[in-house]
């Protein structure tokens, strides 16, 4: 009897988690991706409007040019033909409507330390072994090039993902002193955003499902730290890891004639093509 009390809130619904169980949301945290319970991931049929996938392709089309190595820059970056020709892309992505300084784009850039989206592309590579950096040079292993011929980029699409949301350091890009890993809420928060679009009403969430994020926004009050959640998300959930994917667009526009606008998030036929959801709001 004690063991079934203990193992009833674990297991029964909960509100603030909008009808997920504790322990479910504790596999959401864990557990691979091919094992996520009340979602189903796949490939997309086509990766066409992905940056990060079309990154990826760019860069396994110049190794293989090369007999599966190419030189790198001096500082350990992909060469600047490449990152020209991945800079050309831009107006192919959903993002291009949003892009209106390319001076500052994430999507484009001179070299590589300029060029965010294909930088977060270049480290995934490296992360999952699709491409290794050895004496100077960009090399693809055997064993990644049979599995790139035999079944094209999209092979990598899901590794990559993986990569993205359990080892990838989203802080790397950003200046912001508060260090929460909202790695372990992608999927919860990826949910959310599906049902209703809305940024704002996102963070309010978050906040009520995990208050102890608003603690370790030191030194803020209430809506200070609002204010600061809501910027974490937007950077490093939105930003850098939906919209380099190709997942979704959100216009930066914040104010309307002085005043603070709700900001709804355009979700990108990706998404709903490579996450689909068993569970209700």
């Amino acid at each position: 009897m004690t063991e079934r009390v203990a193992y009833l809130p674990d297991h029964q619904p909960r509100p603030e988690f909008h009808g997920l169980s504790v322990a479910q949301l504790r596999q959401w945290v864990s557990a691979p991706l091919s094992e996520l319970p009340l979602v189903t991931l796949q490939t997309p049929d086509s990766l066409s409007s992905s940056p990060v996938i079309c990154y990826l392709e760019l860069i396994l089309e110049e190794a293989r040019t090369h007999s599966w190595a190419f030189k790198a820059t001096s500082r350990g970056n992909l060469p600047a033909k490449l990152v020209k020709r991945a800079s050309d892309l831009l107006p192919t992505f959903a993002v291009a409507e949003f892009e209106r300084n390319i001076s500052i784009s994430e999507f484009a850039g001179s070299n590589e330390d300029k060029f965010n989206a294909l930088h977060y592309t270049r480290v995934l590579a490296q992360l999952t072994g699709v491409i290794a950096l050895r004496r100077g040079q960009f090399w693809v292993s055997q064993a990644m090039q049979k599995r790139y011929d035999q079944g094209g980029v999209g092979v990598f699409f899901m590794p990559l993902v993986e990569a993205a949301v359990r080892q990838y350091n989203w802080g790397y890009f950003d200046a912001f002193e508060d260090d929460i890993d909202l790695r372990n809420i992608w999927l919860f928060m990826l949910w959310r955003l599906q049902q209703h679009q809305s940024l704002d009403r996102l963070t309010d969430e978050v906040m009520t499902a995990f208050p102890r994020m608003m603690l370790e926004l030191t030194g803020s009050s209430s809506g200070l730290g609002t204010e600061r959640l809501n910027a974490l998300i937007e950077s490093r959930f939105i930003r850098r890891f939906l919209e380099f994917w190709g997942f979704v667009t959100l216009d930066p526009k914040r104010f309307s004639n002085g005043e603070r606008i709700q900001r709804s998030v355009n979700i990108q036929p990706l998404l709903s093509q490579t996450f689909q959801f068993a569970v209700g709001d």
